[in-house]
Parts: structure tokens; sequence; C-alpha cells
């Protein structure tokens, strides 16, 4: 794992703890459980920064997968351009209830990648980060790229 996203992937982990009640989901007995969750989680995560039209800050291993991105390439994408045009408005929507409540379940949509090409999310869920300080940083997401199979460890969220 590139040790600089040690620190984020911990943040956006202690911010879901902090929003959800429970950290993200991990096999009983993971001793490197951000270094997992970085490399080895069969689920997204992804975190874009703050502004008008925030970049992407954060992607793990399988959400570069579905976007089929490089970490280089995505962290220079607003995450807008994670949804085509006529899905952008529903996925702003969803963006503004979580910065009204700071979370957000059960979010399923349309994504489209690199080449174009859209695929489905599914089981979603999108939180507001924070630094330390309380200060927003951002907001991160989880998903699922298939709309039922999961891992037998795997007891939901919520």
């Amino acid at each position: 794992m590139t040790s600089s996203f040690l620190p984020l992937i911990t943040q956006i982990d202690h911010n879901f703890l902090d929003r959800n009640g429970s950290g993200l989901p991990v096999p009983p007995g993971i001793p490197a459980r951000s270094q997992w969750l970085h490399e080895e989680a069969p689920y997204a995560i992804l975190a874009h920064g703050t502004g008008a039209d925030p970049y992407f800050i954060y992607a793990n291993q399988f959400a570069l997968s579905c976007f089929k991105y490089g970490i280089a390439e995505l962290l220079q994408l607003p995450s807008r351009l994670s949804a085509a045009s006529q899905d952008r408005s529903e996925r702003e929507r969803l963006l503004q209830d979580v910065t009204l409540h700071g979370i957000a379940y059960n979010y399923s949509g349309p994504r489209v990648d690199k080449y174009g090409h859209t695929f489905t999310i599914y089981d979603g869920v999108v939180w507001r980060l924070s630094r330390p300080d309380g200060s927003p940083s951002g907001q991160a997401a989880l998903f699922w790229n298939s709309e039922r199979e999961r891992p037998a460890w795997y007891r939901g969220i919520r």
C-alpha cells in the first residue's frame, strides 16, 4: 500500500464509524485494517474533497477497477465526472442530502467509467468527512458492483 494513503483511509474509516456507529466492513481477524481496506476490500471506497467542483482525493483498488482509472488519473478528476451528464442532478441531490444529514444509505444508480461505459453501483453509502478539529474535508462513498453478491463475513451496514 502506498503509505501516503494510510492516513486518509484511516480518516475515512473513522468518519464512517462516527456517522454510522461501526467502522467500514472488514472480515474478522484482519490485522492491518487500513491496508486491507485499500488493497483487498470487495467494495469500492472513494472520497472527494471540498469546493464547488471537488476532485477525488482517494480511491481504493476496487474503486479503481470499477472506474478503470489509474490512481494518478482519478486524483485529477472532478468527482462529478463519475456520473454521466444525465445522471449528475440525482448525484448532486444525494450529496446535498449528505451535507445536511451527515450520511445517506441505500443508494443505487448509474456511474460511468473512463471509457464512457455505464455500470451500476449498489447499496451505496455516502458520508461527510471531517478533520479532527471538526472542519469539513469532503465526502466519502462505499458501494458494491453487484446487486446481491456479498462475502460470507459481510453482515450489512447499519
